[in-house]
């Protein structure tokens, strides 16, 4: 049978979710629970790799087992196993054709920022602190720049070969509450570093390092400017949306 998990993991020590043979992912630790939950070695399959220092709220993932274990013994045995900065918060039987990453419909990310003079201990790991004022209502303006299908090839890290850089952004908005700003964006599927390097563009806008127009000239591929990469720690992967599986949406 096939399995899908709901995830909840805090990135700060893992260089990010997919398995590295040379360095700590989120995969391993879950490939490894499942390993000693069930005694054998299984491979799973996420919705989204998140990248290093990135967070997740509810990532979904999928595995093949012969277990006849119950769902909620298998979520709590893995748990027993994990780390206590993973958690798999729910188990749900699938159909044997779900793939995790092909049949989302969408995928949410939310970046934190703590807009003050002062970093905040409590929230460090969470939060990227941004000193000095921003034009709160010209990047609520920016955002709306990043709607509709567009090449996002000027915000993207390493792209395999022959992969499309052309994404759809159903949803690009902040909200603020006191010193705190978060940047909330849908899309059908994002590529490596795209939404840090979006909301990088968006923070140098509200700086006054960027005009509007400059935002519209990288997300049309023209002019000089360029989009920085916020910190990884900012960002957390929110949900993953299916339109057939309701039960896998917290």
């Amino acid at each position: 049978m096939r399995l899908a998990l709901i995830i909840e993991y805090q990135g700060t020590k893992y260089h990010g979710f997919q398995y590295q043979t040379n360095a700590n992912s989120v995969q391993e630790e879950l490939e490894n629970s499942i390993e000693r939950l069930t005694g054998r070695k299984t491979r799973i399959t996420a919705a989204g790799r998140t990248d290093a220092g990135v967070h997740a709220r509810n990532q979904v993932a999928t595995f093949d087992t012969n277990s006849d274990f119950e769902t909620n013994r298998i979520a709590k045995g893995m748990n027993h196993y994990l780390p206590e900065d993973i958690v798999v918060k729910k188990v749900v039987r699938v159909g044997k054709n779900f793939n995790p990453r092909r049949d989302a419909k969408s995928r949410v990310y939310r970046y934190s920022i703590l807009n003050s003079n002062f970093h905040s201990p409590l929230k460090r790991l969470y939060t990227h602190c941004v000193i000095g004022n921003l034009d709160r209502d010209l990047m609520c303006e920016g955002a709306k720049l990043f709607l509709g299908e567009h090449d996002f090839s000027k915000f993207a890290g390493k792209v395999e070969n022959n992969k499309t850089t052309v994404r759809m952004i159903y949803r690009s908005e902040w909200t603020y509450e006191h010193e705190t700003l978060t940047y909330e964006v849908e899309g059908n599927a994002f590529l490596p570093h795209q939404v840090r390097r979006m909301v990088g563009s968006l923070v140098d806008l509200g700086r006054g390092n960027l005009k509007l127009q400059d935002v519209q000239d990288l997300i049309s591929g023209e002019g000089s400017a360029r989009s920085n990469a916020m910190p990884a720690k900012g960002l957390c992967l929110e949900k993953i949306i299916y339109e057939n599986y309701c039960d896998l949406i917290l």
